[in-house]
């Protein structure tokens, strides 16, 4: 083969790669999730700085003038696209109280123990569950937690469709958020002062069903749009990470914010729990509004689930319409 063959192939292997890069960031410059496997590839977005750095290598061997400048714009955007997204204020008013939230994929319950054993260490105030089947649920209900946690919400049903909230703070039912899995929801007394709370757990962006991935968090984003001036926690598997246009119209609906984010988490993996750090994606979260402040989010690795647990350190802030934070 000769050298302006071998150019040419690797040019067309380079022009390849940064077409697939390039329909994947166009998306998330469009605000769009696409179609799949777009939504997939969304998930990993940071990622693609791989076969983009690829590209532009072999664009160079190739001597590929056109292919360099276009894989220097693509890592350029994706660059850009990898800084958090959303409000970064601090919470103004005098502090209510703090609240210490967990927030766990068990997987089926298989990871329940685990989870026992976390709460038992690090003693949430809040503990939302997804995938608590009913076997699950019952060991939740055991005589100790019972008493630590007297009030809790829950979708009662088994495998990936029972989900739990746990309170130390007295709760009130809500509606629970429709879906294919439970995504049950209460309000919250925390020292006189109501605060909405929200389980996530929507169906993921599976190929051919990336239509319900959408009206699931779309409900979700429906839930943080009907009332944003309330204190809120809105926490759990979303499926979805900061780059998914779904998930960012539900901080947007909702004025949230956040937590991992808020303490310089942004990028932290929580999916698959398998894959060491920092491989993987980042899809469950613990959104709050902006009478919240974030003081430290930590990932639990758990034994028996793919999903590392989310331990989060909130402060709940005297709120008055002017005293709401602004940011980017």
């Amino acid at each position: 083969m000769t050298q302006r063959r071998v150019h040419r192939a690797g040019a067309w292997a380079a022009a390849l790669l940064l077409a697939g890069v390039s329909v994947v960031v166009g998306c998330r410059a469009a605000d769009s999730d696409g179609i799949t496997p777009v939504p997939q590839l969304l998930a990993f977005l940071p990622w693609l700085t791989v076969p983009t750095a690829a590209a532009l290598l072999l664009a160079l061997l190739s001597r590929w003038r056109t292919g360099l400048l276009w894989g220097v714009v693509a890592l350029g955007a994706l660059a850009w696209y990898m800084e958090p997204y959303g409000k970064d204020a601090d919470a103004r008013g005098a502090p209510v109280s703090g609240i210490r939230v967990l927030a766990s994929n068990v997987q089926f319950g298989h990871g329940t123990d685990a989870l026992i054993d976390a709460i038992a260490e690090h003693e949430p105030d809040l503990v939302f569950v997804e995938e608590c089947d009913y076997a699950c649920q019952d060991a939740l209900a055991a005589d100790t937690l019972k008493t630590a946690y007297p009030y809790r919400q829950a979708v009662r049903a088994d495998g990936s469709e029972g989900s739990l909230i746990l309170s130390t703070f007295p709760l009130k039912a809500a509606p629970a958020v429709p879906g294919t899995m439970g995504m049950p929801g209460a309000t919250a007394n925390v020292r006189g002062h109501a605060v909405r709370l929200q389980l996530a757990h929507p169906m993921p962006p599976l190929p051919r069903q990336t239509g319900l991935w959408r009206r699931e968090l779309g409900r979700l984003r429906d839930f943080a749009a009907a009332d944003p001036a309330a204190a809120t926690i809105l926490a759990g598997d979303f499926n979805a990470t900061q780059d998914h246009a779904a998930f960012r119209h539900i901080l947007d609906a909702g004025r949230l914010r956040d937590a991992a984010a808020l303490t310089g988490h942004a990028r932290t993996p929580s999916w698959p729990s398998s894959a060491p750090p920092p491989l993987g994606t980042q899809i469950d979260h613990v959104l709050v509004s902006a009478q919240f402040s974030a003081e430290k989010t930590r990932f639990l690795t758990l034994r028996d689930t793919d999903h590392r647990a989310l331990l989060v350190d909130l402060t709940l802030h005297q709120f008055s319409p002017d005293s709401s934070p602004s940011g980017a």
